[in-house]
């Protein structure tokens, strides 16, 4: 148990603890349940709750590299159009997100998929991307994801200095 400055009691029953917490006028909080014998702190339930969620909170806002963003296409997509959702595409790989490309086909151009796959690499191009997931077919559709050519560079280089320390 640890008392409301921080300082280790030691071992207490629950019930002495219950009472020291009550004439402290604040709670006995479980923090290590899976420890043995568990550790519980003496605190302000509310505080703790409201620190823990804030903690929570800015983790949750920090993190989104796996996440995905997507542009859609057609093969008959205008060169303005297209520089528009070029740019768009470029924050989000700015912002650290994946980019998830989707081409259209409609009517007869299905029988010309491979323009759109044409289309795609195209925009990898455009993006200095790499292709993570080659292009897939969803119906009238061709999905690939992109993502940094550096961060696809980064992986097996990381993978040769592990096998030279094992070495």
């Amino acid at each position: 148990m640890v008392d409301e400055n921080g300082n280790p009691v030691g071992e207490t029953e629950v019930v002495k603890a219950m009472e020291m917490a009550k004439e402290t006028g604040l709670d006995l909080v479980e923090i290590g349940p899976n420890a043995n014998p568990p550790v519980c702190k003496i605190l302000d339930y509310g505080k703790f709750k409201y620190e823990q969620e804030k903690k929570l909170q800015k983790n949750k806002t920090k993190s989104h590299a796996g996440e995905l963003k997507e542009i859609r296409f057609s093969v008959k997509t205008d060169e303005h159009d297209f520089n528009t959702k070029i740019s768009r595409a470029k924050e989000f790989i700015e912002k650290g997100y994946k980019l998830r490309v989707t081409v259209k086909l409609t009517g007869r151009e299905n029988i010309y998929f491979d323009r759109a796959i044409k289309q795609i690499e195209r925009i990898a191009q455009v993006l200095s991307l790499s292709i993570e997931q080659r292009p897939t077919r969803m119906g009238t559709r061709f999905s690939a994801i992109l993502i940094k050519a550096d961060e696809k560079a980064k992986e097996p280089a990381q993978d040769a200095k592990k096998e030279e320390k094992g070495k």
